[in-house]
C-alpha cells in the first residue's frame, strides 16, 4: 500500500514528545503527529491525549522532501460543531449590537476586497523601498526650505 497525502491510515504511538508523537506506519514506515494536528480542542501535553502503544487512525497531511511523514490525528473526523455562544442567535429588540437595517452603504454581491499585491522577490521589494523612501525625503527637504522648524510648518 502506497502512502500518499490524504490517506487515512491506522498505526500505534511510538514515542512522544513535548512537540507531538510518532505513530508506527504499515510497512514498517513511521510520521510524526504536530501537537498541532493531535484535537481541535488546544492541547498543552500531548501525554494528556496519547500514551505509548495506543492505536490511532491518521491521516497524511504531507511528506517532506526527506520522505519524513506528516500526520494528523484531528483531520480524520470532521471538526465539532461550535456551540454557540451567549448572545448568539437571532436578535429579538433591545439587546446586542445594533442591525444594520436601513442606512449605512452596502457592498455589492460577490466583491471580495483583495490587498494591494506584495512585491515577491527582492528587487521588486527594494525598488518599492526606495521609492518609499525618495518620496519621505523629499518631503523633508521640501519642509526645510520652507522654515519648518516650527511646528505647523506654515507662517502665522
Amino acid at each position: 500500500m502506497e502512502l500518499g497525502v490524504g490517506a487515512i491510515v491506522d498505526g500505534k504511538v511510538t514515542g512522544i514528545t513535548k512537540f507531538g508523537a510518532f505513530v508506527a506506519l504499515p510497512e514498517g514506515r513511521s510520521g510524526l503527529v504536530h501537537i498541532s494536528e493531535i484535537a481541535y480542542s488546544y492541547v498543552n501535553e500531548v501525554s494528556d491525549h496519547l500514551h505509548e502503544g495506543q492505536e490511532v487512525k491518521v491521516k497524511v497531511i504531507g511528506i517532506d522532501q526527506a520522505n519524513r511523514i506528516n500526520l494528523s490525528i484531528k483531520q480524520v473526523e470532521p471538526p465539532p460543531r461550535r456551540a454557540p455562544r451567549q448572545g448568539d442567535g437571532p436578535r429579538q429588540g433591545g439587546g446586542g449590537r445594533p442591525s444594520r437595517q436601513g442606512g449605512g452603504a452596502q457592498r455589492p454581491m460577490g466583491f471580495v476586497h483583495q490587498p494591494p499585491k506584495e512585491p515577491t522577490d527582492f528587487e521588486d521589494r527594494l525598488k518599492q523601498f526606495m521609492q518609499s523612501s525618495d518620496s519621505k525625503l523629499s518631503e523633508l527637504r521640501y519642509i526645510e526650505k520652507k522654515g519648518g522648524n516650527r511646528r505647523g510648518g506654515g507662517r502665522r
